[in-house]
């Protein structure tokens, strides 16, 4: 079982940024990938930012391209968010998952564990 705590959250304006975190619980950490979705009010979960298990390889959103940056630690089994830019249209819930995979994916449907999720809201 995994268990996993994303911290990080809150109230930016447009053109700031935001670091989220997410600890996990388990010692093999490493044999994850991570991930970051996110869910707007009214609308289903979608994929965000992914990184293999080694962290060489990342996958990210059109959306979040090039303002989004995950990242992680496989010492202090965490992974995080470094978000930039922010848009109000990056408002939403988000959410760290846990894929027990050797290569990224980007269904939600093949992430087996998932953190609480942390709210973001980004003003105009």
């Amino acid at each position: 079982q995994v268990q996993l705590v994303e911290s990080g959250g809150g109230l930016v304006q447009a053109g700031g940024s935001l670091r989220l975190s997410c600890a996990a619980s388990r010692r093999l950490f490493s044999a994850y990938v991570m991930a970051w979705f996110r869910q707007a009010p009214g609308k289903e979960r979608e994929f965000v930012a992914a990184v293999n298990r080694n962290a060489d390889n990342t996958h990210y959103a059109d959306s979040v391209k090039g303002r989004f940056t995950i990242s992680r630690d496989n010492v202090k089994n965490s992974v995080y968010l470094q978000m930039s830019s922010l848009k109000p249209e990056d408002t939403a819930v988000y959410y760290c998952a846990a894929d027990y995979s050797s290569y990224i994916r980007t269904s939600t449907r093949r992430y087996e564990y998932w953190g609480q999720g942390t709210q973001v809201t980004v003003s105009s």
